[in-house]
């Protein structure tokens, strides 16, 4: 029972910081400025950022199993990417806590996930 609340508690992080930086990507200047400072296109943010809303979304609602491997995997890439874009312009420090904390927290979703999973998986069904 416990790994329902661990997950639903992290996932729900996870899913506002991505929901979040996708939404910023579109209205406010300083991500668009980043994406410029760290070397890559304009529409390259675009993207990232339907992908961070379109997985975002999917990590709340049900969808088959696949479909939420692959958005971990795919926020798992995006966060990895984003600490080592901004280690290799030589950024300070701090801008890599947010990518390290988003990274952490995916990892307790991704984990409770599978032992919420199974858990539910373990139990029997009841109904007639």
């Amino acid at each position: 029972m416990g790994s329902k609340y661990v997950y639903w508690g992290a996932t729900g992080l996870v899913a506002i910081l991505m929901l979040f930086s996708g939404v910023m990507y579109f209205v406010a200047e300083a991500p668009a400025a980043t994406f410029e400072r760290l070397g890559f296109p304009d529409y390259f943010r675009i993207q990232l950022g339907i992908a961070k809303l379109v997985g975002g979304l999917a990590l709340l609602v049900p969808l088959p199993r696949w479909v939420k491997e692959w958005t971990y995997a795919g926020f798992t890439i995006d966060l990895g990417s984003a600490f080592i874009a901004h280690l290799a312009v030589g950024d300070p420090g701090s801008t890599l806590v947010m990518p390290v904390v988003g990274f952490l927290l995916l990892m307790v979703s991704y984990a409770s996930y599978h032992q919420y999973y199974l858990d539910e998986m373990d139990r029997p069904a009841t109904g007639v």
